[in-house]
């Protein structure tokens, strides 16, 4: 008999979600006007602690919208990870603008602050445009080293945009940002509830923001920027980017789960940590001192892609879906002509090394310890 079959992170519909969702039919109130969607974004921006939320069809739909807010044009430049999803480059080129990439650091496996300091400064003695915007991606649901990058950000007048699309729940831990949630530390955050994430929608996102012009912009972008009256009337180019009531009601029951999914993907990493600690050939996840992650993908290094795509093919002839990580953009066809900072040597390795492992919230005990046995087969201990 076949073993059963382990998926890499499905969702977990627990709590209300059938009760939310079965208001929404009852009331007919399935499409993007209902009481769920307000009442997600205003619980969204109470968790991570930002004062509006908007929310959208999709995490890149976020990205897009909030881009334009900050006045992201035709050859206006945006500093962004290489090592990361394409969706965290591409809604720049939507707009025009021109994606420079940036090489990750060892520590995080995020953009590398110092890089882009360095440049910056470089810039600032010959009198050279600066960038932008910086969209800062938290790869993984690790936070990234956000103090010092920030601090010279503000002072000279980029935006900083941040990816949270991974990362609901992650936080800060010292310095200046100590008890922050990701997401509410730029002018704009942005976070994706497509049904791998840590709390889905089905499909959705969110924009979050301390800036009530730039919610209420937000808001009128996503909604086709149609100005209220009995007409249909819009004073500009906007979207389709609404999010439904049906996804709504379920982001409401997802969000009254989180912090328990929180405290179980912990526990998950926490097992995954005792097992491969100090195993030769198997490097842990960052685990940086000023961050408490999300959690949501548990991933590994292996020494060489060799090792690592032996380890891919044990896993998936068993039935246990594994996934390498991803290319560097640096190394795809749309943006290999990109301006790059750093050799992208590090994010090269990471996407030849890594592997991301089971980490749904509802693993159970015995088939994270059957990924386990398969992974540590052939390592020493």
């Amino acid at each position: 008999m076949p073993s059963e079959r382990i998926p890499l992170s499905e969702p977990y519909l627990a709590g209300n979600a059938r009760r939310y969702l079965e208001e929404c039919i009852d009331t007919n109130f399935v499409s993007s006007v209902g009481p769920f969607v307000e009442r997600f974004e205003r619980e969204v921006a109470d968790y991570v602690g930002a004062r509006y939320a908007v929310a959208c069809a999709s995490g890149t739909a976020a990205l897009h919208v909030a881009l334009r807010l900050v006045g992201i044009g035709v050859g206006d430049e945006v500093f962004v990870s290489s090592f990361t999803f394409i969706a965290s480059a591409n809604p720049i080129v939507y707009l025009g603008g021109t994606p420079v990439l940036v090489d990750s650091e060892s520590t995080t496996w995020n953009l590398d602050p110092g890089l882009v300091i360095e440049e910056l400064e470089a810039r600032i003695r010959r009198g050279a445009p600066l960038p932008k915007a910086v969209e800062v991606v938290h790869v993984l649901g690790h936070p990234a080293d956000l103090e010092a990058l920030l601090r010279i950000c503000i002072h000279h007048g980029i935006a900083v945009i941040e990816d949270a699309a991974e990362a609901l729940g992650a936080t800060f831990t010292t310095g200046s940002l100590a008890g922050r949630h990701v997401g509410t530390i730029g002018r704009l955050g942005c976070f994706s509830f497509n049904g791998n994430k840590i709390i889905t929608t089905g499909g959705g996102g969110m924009i979050v923001t301390d800036d009530a012009t730039l919610a209420r912009m937000a808001k009128h972008l996503t909604t086709q920027a149609r100005v209220a009256g009995r007409g249909y009337f819009h004073d500009e180019v906007g979207f389709n980017y609404r999010l439904t009531n049906l996804a709504a009601a379920l982001g409401v029951a997802q969000l009254e789960e989180l912090d328990g999914f929180l405290v179980k993907k912990a526990a998950l990493a926490q097992r995954y940590d005792a097992a491969f600690q100090g195993c030769a050939g198997i490097t842990l996840p960052p685990r940086a001192s000023f961050a408490q992650p999300s959690h949501w993908l548990y991933s590994i290094l292996f020494e060489n892609s060799t090792e690592r795509d032996a380890v891919l093919d044990r896993l998936n002839r068993a039935g246990i879906e594994a996934r390498p990580l991803w290319t560097p953009l640096h190394l795809m066809p749309p943006y290999r002509k990109a301006e790059m900072l750093g050799d992208g040597l590090v994010s090269e390795g990471l996407a030849a090394r890594g592997l991301s492992l089971p980490s749904s919230v509802q693993l159970s005990m015995e088939q994270q310890s059957r990924v386990i046995d398969l992974v540590l087969k052939g390592f020493q201990t």
